[in-house]
Parts: structure tokens; C-alpha cells; sequence
């Protein structure tokens, strides 16, 4: 994988669904550069594994501390957590979120509106709790998990696809906005990733899901270069970037219209319905 990137190296990184995915990736890559880490997530038992597996072998600083994202308080919970520890953190890391397949009409409405609870009013909580320390201090640096699914409607994915717009957007917004305080913020945009993503978001059996996949190693190291050579966003891997761009020379229907094709769920059988 090459050297470690040592961007942050005696700084502090606050990351978001660490306890697995491209959250725990990110985490394992920033403490090889020797980043400290303070590490959130749901699940308290993973979350404190990796801060000591981290913090033995890394020998950096780590701690934990449990938040639901989908509670509207978490973001203030984690910030009052790290100022009781007199924590400063350099570099925020929005990762937590996750996906849901299926038809919008028959899905759990509770469901929809949790995964636009964490995937964009989670990180623009954390994102403006966080920023003016960083402001006064003319630095600092974000990252923002968004998905090659901001870039076209994506049916039957069609919430979460539309949460990644908002993210994508948002990170390109905050990007500009941010330079003149010195502090930099990046969009990473992975395609189908080797996670738990597809599980949870029942997407497994999608073979428009699973093809092309990535390491979340390989996304999390793509993201974390790409947010230190200052580019406002980045799309891991040459085949999701082409597929990205290319879709720019077809009309926004035709490409909803192809993925569509590619998402419908399977027909159900009499036995099924």
C-alpha cells in the first residue's frame, strides 16, 4: 500500500462509523501515519477492540466513544466529549451512513428518514459544531463520505442516492467556501466497496452492487490523499471515475433510466408475493 500517509501525524482525527467499512479503514490508515484517533460509532465492543489494537501497535492515542448518529443529539454528545477530554480535532472525518434497497413506495418510512438523519443532518451538525475551532485556529481539514451515487438519480436506491448528492454538494460548497481560513475539505466518492455496506442496505443479491469492487483499504487511502493534496473531491478507483464522468454526455433521464435497469429488484414468484 505504500508509505503511510503522515498528513496528520501527532494531530487529532475524529472518525465516524469506525467500527467497520471504510470508517475502521480509514482509522487503521491515519494511525499508521501516527494520527490519534478518537473513534465513534454504535458498537461499543468494536469500537474499543480497534482503539486498543490501534493504540498497542501504533502507538498513538485512541479513544471511544458510543453515538447513535440517528439521534439528533449525538453530534453535541460527541463534541462535549471531546472538550471534557480537552481534545482539539485537526481533522473530521464524516463517514457514518448507510443505504437501503428497494421500492421507495413500500419501504419503511422510518427507516428513509433515519438514513437522512445520519447521512446529511449528522454531518452538517458535526461538520458546524467542529468548524469554528478550526476557523480560529486558520486550520483544520474534513472529509466527507459521499458516493459515486451523487452523481445521477439511482431508482430504487433513490433516498440514499439523493443523500449522497447532498453530501457531494455539500463537501464541493465548504470546499471553496473554507480556503481563505486554510482549511481543506474533500468529497470522497467510492463505488461498490468490500464492507458491510451491501448487507445492511440488503443489497447483496444486486449484481449492479457488487461488480468492480474495491478494498476498503484502497478507498479509505484514495480519500485521505486526495483531502492532503487539497482537491475538493475525489472518485476512488479509474473504472467508477469513468463511469462518473462519462454519464455527463447523456441525457439525466437516459442515465436514470439505465439505472434503473440495473437496480429493479428481481420479480417476485407467486410463492414470494
Amino acid at each position: 500500500m505504500g508509505k503511510p500517509i503522515t498528513e496528520w501525524q501527532g494531530k487529532w482525527a475524529l472518525v465516524t462509523g469506525a467500527s467497520a467499512g471504510i470508517g475502521k479503514a480509514l482509522a487503521e490508515e491515519l494511525a499508521a501515519g501516527g494520527t490519534n484517533l478518537v473513534l465513534t460509532a454504535r458498537r461499543r465492543e468494536r469500537l474499543e477492540e480497534l482503539a486498543r489494537t490501534l493504540s498497542t501497535t501504533r502507538k498513538i492515542k485512541a479513544e471511544v466513544f458510543v453515538a447513535d448518529l440517528a439521534d439528533p443529539a449525538g453530534p453535541e454528545k460527541i463534541l462535549a466529549f471531546t472538550r471534557e477530554k480537552n481534545i482539539h480535532i485537526d481533522l473530521l472525518i464524516n463517514n457514518a451512513g448507510f443505504g437501503a434497497y428497494g421500492e421507495f413506495a413500500t419501504s419503511d418510512r422510518a427507516r428513509q428518514l433515519e438514513m437522512v438523519q445520519v447521512n446529511c443532518a449528522a454531518v452538517v451538525n458535526l461538520t458546524h459544531l467542529f468548524l469554528p475551532a478550526m476557523i480560529e485556529r486558520k486550520s483544520g481539514d474534513i472529509l466527507i463520505l459521499a458516493s459515486t451515487a451523487s452523481f445521477q438519480a439511482v431508482p430504487y436506491i433513490t433516498v440514499y442516492a439523493a443523500t449522497k448528492a447532498f453530501d457531494l454538494s455539500f463537501a464541493e460548497g465548504l470546499a471553496e467556501e473554507l480556503k481563505p481560513d486554510g482549511i481543506r475539505v474533500c468529497g470522497l466518492c467510492p463505488g461498490s466497496t468490500e464492507s458491510e455496506f451491501r448487507i445492511v442496505a440488503d443489497q447483496v443479491n444486486v449484481p449492479a452492487a457488487n461488480r468492480r469492487q474495491e478494498t476498503s483499504e484502497k478507498v479509505a487511502r484514495t480519500g485521505l490523499q486526495a483531502l492532503a493534496a487539497g482537491k475538493s473531491y475525489v472518485i476512488s478507483g479509474l473504472g467508477n471515475y469513468l463511469g462518473a464522468h462519462s454519464q455527463r454526455i447523456a441525457p439525466r433521464r437516459v442515465v436514470t433510466s439505465i439505472a434503473a435497469k440495473m437496480f429493479r429488484p428481481p420479480a417476485k414468484t407467486k410463492t414470494q408475493q
